[in-house]
């Protein structure tokens, strides 16, 4: 495994099997996660698994929020709630707020970050479909899903990861995203 061409192959997986991920390769993944680069080794991240019946009543908890969100857009909800139904396993990712220090916060935010790319990777080697989401669906910005998973008021949350065994025929149809060449957006000082 080169892990340049790891990076080069990433891809974000949002239709999965109906298979429930092994207990075992989530520990994994949580583990990689927690050798992530972090400022001063404040280990600044925090896991919530949502599987099971805790999953049910996330999928209730977001189905009242895509109504509200999107009261005219019944299809978008019906869509948004079945990507959550066929997703085996949800991890909502927090980063810890250290009070009257911005800075530090902000370092933090980005070393959980880290830890969810590191999450990414790793799980391609574990067999795994993987997606970062940071609003919608996700319910990241929407304080129910704080209460949901008992997130004190020095976490924030920043993101929810949608994990499962990918649907090779849907993988298949992906077309690789272009990028923007490099050369476009540095300045050599």
């Amino acid at each position: 495994m080169s892990i340049i061409s790891e990076l080069g192959s990433r891809r974000a997986i949002r239709d999965y099997l109906d298979q429930e991920v092994e207990d075992e390769k989530i520990k994994k993944l949580l583990e990689i996660a927690t050798w992530a680069p972090n400022d001063r080794m404040r280990e600044p991240w925090g896991f919530y698994v949502i599987k099971g019946e805790a999953k049910k009543r996330y999928e209730i908890l977001a189905k009242e929020y895509l109504q509200e969100r999107f009261p005219t857009k019944p299809n978008l909800v019906n869509s948004s709630i079945k990507v959550l139904e066929n997703t085996p396993v949800h991890i909502v990712v927090t980063s810890d707020i250290v009070p009257g220090d911005k800075e530090a916060t902000q370092d933090n935010e980005y070393a959980v970050c880290c830890a969810i790319h590191s999450m990414w990777l790793a799980a391609k080697e574990l067999d795994l479909g993987f997606v970062w989401r940071t609003r919608g669906v996700g319910l990241v910005h929407d304080e129910r899903l704080k209460q949901f998973i008992g997130a004190t008021e020095n976490k924030k949350i920043i993101g929810n990861i949608f994990i499962g065994y990918p649907d090779e025929e849907s993988v298949e149809k992906k077309k690789a995203p272009k990028r923007t060449s490099f050369e476009e957006k540095t300045v050599w000082l």
